[in-house]
């Protein structure tokens, strides 16, 4: 009897945690996507920053692996790049490099927090 009921916990701690992984990602894919509409619109109350920056945290916090800094870091300085780029672009470049520089701005805290988790897991809580 005890046997059937420790095999459903792994599996149900399993579910819980692939939820928790799909309300994360959806919260990323909003707070991306409120931030870069509401650059374009080019208002953005303090408020509005300040929430985006909280939800960046936890974002960063319970959605990104800590131990892949690098390549959460390669992917920041690319789109950074990337957003400058398209600048140039005749017409739409403005609205373009408006929304991306919203979503480059999302992406700050997020990308801070995952390095100072990185740095906390493997120097501070290592010992």
């Amino acid at each position: 009897m005890t046997g059937k009921n420790t095999t459903q916990q792994p599996a149900r701690a399993s579910r819980l945690m692939d939820d928790w992984k799909f309300l994360f990602k959806w919260l990323f894919l909003l707070g991306a996507l409120t931030a870069g509409i509401t650059q374009v619109i080019l208002y953005q109350p303090e408020f509005l920053i300040s929430i985006l920056m909280i939800v960046g945290i936890v974002v960063g916090m319970f959605y990104f692996d800590s131990d892949d800094v690098v390549n959460i870091g390669l992917r920041y300085l690319i789109f950074g790049t990337v957003v400058g780029a398209i600048e140039t672009l005749r017409f739409v470049g403005t609205y373009i490099t408006d929304f991306l520089l919203g979503i480059r701005f999302y992406l700050g805290p997020i990308v801070l927090t995952v390095v100072v988790m990185y740095f906390v897991r493997k120097y501070i809580l290592s010992r």
